[in-house]
This record gives structure tokens, sequence and C-alpha cells, in this order.
């Protein structure tokens, strides 16, 4: 049910657009007003996530390892890996880059599976790694490649990568690879949440939304490519997206309902994206168990955010109160003839003092 709430959401998303700007004739919000709105709250919402990130003290080194072998004394000859425990900024920043490109704790990820008897197996969960790295890579491209539609002229960088993703020249107009593996991957996270016992049974909407909402810009955009009826005219397309980035939009004709539906959902996706689990593209550099040294046998940390405290001991309360505690029957650590005594040898000191006045 989780699963196709979303579905429906999508599916509503859809319509609103389809309806709006083909059948009421909004083009000018579907394709000026909502984009701006859209990039906008992307903007924001981002740096505002990031700069609250960035606030947040951090004054232990947490760093999570996979494994406590660290560089100690001579006599513990320990193997240290300075990848999985690093102890210094430079072991850091090897650690960042293998996760952020190769995805490097999500392939050391196992599987645990209960099994008759019982028996507890655990097994790799390299599937999962590969399809998203597939994922995460074809977005990239795919984002990458439409620059082309936002500058003029156009940069070979771009260029170049336009002709090798469709340099197979399957179908006509060419089929991009990266749309066709882009499609293999979502299609893979999201059977893996259906399909898996336990993975569907931790899934929530905001799992199942942006796999679905992703999907509908990927078919929505194959769609305006390679199917007749819903073919888009690139130039009008083209000059729509330049007017937008130039702040003079317009609307030219011949622009179908086909592309605003694909424009919208991306809007969406954008507004979506800092109030969400996607938030890793950014919260990835800013995490204290990643982005930490494991240095705290080389170095003593203090947490430099303690401040003056005014306290009041067990010790003093109980001088304060004794008479009435022993009254009430409550135990107290020192006998009430301590007090006593001690009280009446601060007068007579007292007193001596005085004397010598």
């Amino acid at each position: 049910m989780k699963a196709i709430y979303s579905l429906i959401l999508v599916v509503a998303l859809i319509l609103i657009a389809m309806v709006g700007a083909g059948a009421l004739g909004m083009g000018a919000l579907f394709g000026v007003i909502i984009p701006y709105l859209a990039v906008l709250v992307f903007i924001v919402g981002f740096v505002v996530r990031v700069v609250q990130w960035g606030k947040t003290p951090v004054p232990f080194r947490i760093p999570t390892t996979c494994g406590q072998a660290r560089k100690s004394l001579p006599m513990f000859k320990d193997k240290w890996n300075r990848l999985d425990n690093p102890g210094t900024k430079l072991g850091v920043v090897g650690r960042m880059f293998f996760e952020v490109f190769l995805f490097r704790s999500l392939f050391r990820n196992t599987r645990v599976e209960l099994h008759q008897g019982p028996h507890i197996a655990y097994s790799s969960s390299k599937w999962l790694w590969i399809f998203a790295l597939i994922f995460h890579y074809t977005f990239l491209l795919i984002f990458l490649r439409h620059m082309r539609f936002f500058t003029e002229p156009v940069p070979e960088l771009f260029v170049t990568m336009d002709h090798m993703d469709s340099m197979f020249q399957i179908l006509s107009p060419a089929l991009y690879l990266s749309s066709a593996l882009i499609l293999v991957a979502l299609g893979y996270l999201l059977l893996r949440r259906l399909l898996v016992p336990s993975v569907r049974y931790i899934s929530q909407p905001a799992d199942y939304f942006p796999l679905f909402l992703i999907l509908g810009i990927v078919i929505s955009g194959m769609l305006m490519r390679y199917i007749g009826p819903f073919k888009t005219d690139l130039m009008a397309v083209k000059e729509l997206t330049m007017g937008l980035v130039q702040f003079s939009p317009t609307v030219p004709e011949g622009i179908g309902a086909t592309f605003f539906v694909h424009l919208f959902l991306v809007s969406v996706l954008l507004v979506y994206f800092p109030f969400s689990k996607l938030m890793h593209l950014g919260g990835v550099f800013l995490s204290p168990t990643r982005n930490l040294p494991n240095d705290s046998r080389e170095k003593h940390h203090e947490n430099p955010w303690n401040y003056p405290v005014k306290f009041h001991t067990y010790q003093a309360y109980e001088d304060e109160n004794r008479e009435v505690m022993v009254e009430a029957g409550l135990p107290v650590e020192k006998p009430l003839e301590e007090k006593t005594e001690e009280a009446s040898g601060e007068e007579t000191s007292d007193d001596n003092a005085e004397k010598k006045e």
C-alpha cells in the first residue's frame, strides 16, 4: 500500500501537468513560473540544509571504521588499514574519495539471512552496489547531457558526451545507453523494495516516491524522443530553455503537453530534493562518521563548547537540610550530631577570634 500511495501521487502529478498545460493551455505556468520557483526552492533548501549540518557541533571523533586496528605503540604489530580506519587527513580524503565515487561502504555491505535450525548466514550484497552505481552515474550523465539545452554555443564536452552515449546508433533517433541503463537500475531498486520482505518491511512512502518520480521523468523523456504522437520539437524546447537561462522566457509554439509533464516532474523533484533522503548528495561530505580521522590515540580532544557550570553538591545540600531529612526519616551520610559539633566548633572559633580582636 505504501508503494501504491506513492504511485498514485506521481500519476496525479502527471495528470495535473497534462490537464493544466494541455487542456487549459497554462504553458506559462508550467513552463516558466513553476521551474523558476523549483530552482529557487532547491538552491535555498540545499544551502540551508548544508549550513545547518555545518553548524552542528561535533566535539569528539566519531568515525565509523571497519576495525579498530590503529597505529599504536611499537610493541603492537596491528595491521593498520589507512582507508578503513584513517588516522590522518590524507587518509580521510582517500576514504571520502572511494566513498563518494565508488560507494565503498555499500560495496562492503553484507546481507543477513535466518535459515532453519536456526542458522544465521551472511552473504554478499554486491548486486545492490552495482545497480546503485549504474543509477547514480547514468543520472549524472543524463543531467550533464541535458546541459546542451541550456548553453549556446554548446561546449565540446557536452557534445562528446552526447555522441558517446548514443554511439551504438540503436533505433532512430539513436537510443541513449544511459536512458536504457537507468530504467534497468530503477527497476531493480524498485523490485528490491517490493519483493524482498525485510526491505519491504522497513520501506516507507518516502522511499518509493522518488523512485516512481524519477521513473516518470525518464519515461516521459523517452516518449518525447522516440514515440511518434509524443515527440516534441527540440528547437522549440531549446528556445524555451535558453529563455529561462537568460531570464527572458517565452513559450514557443509546437511544444506538446508531454514536455510540460516532463518539466513539471523535474520541478517537483527539485522541490522535493532538499527535504528528502536525496540530500545525502550534500550530507555525505559533512557526515562526522566519514570525514573525521580516528586519531584519538594521538591527540587529546576537549569539548570546545564547555562552559563554567554553577553546581550544588549533595554534601552541601545535606548540610543545609540534614535536620529536616532526619525528621522525615531519610538516610543521611553524616549523623546530625556531627553537624552540631561542627557548628559549635565553628561558633567557638568565631568567639575566640572576636576576643582576640
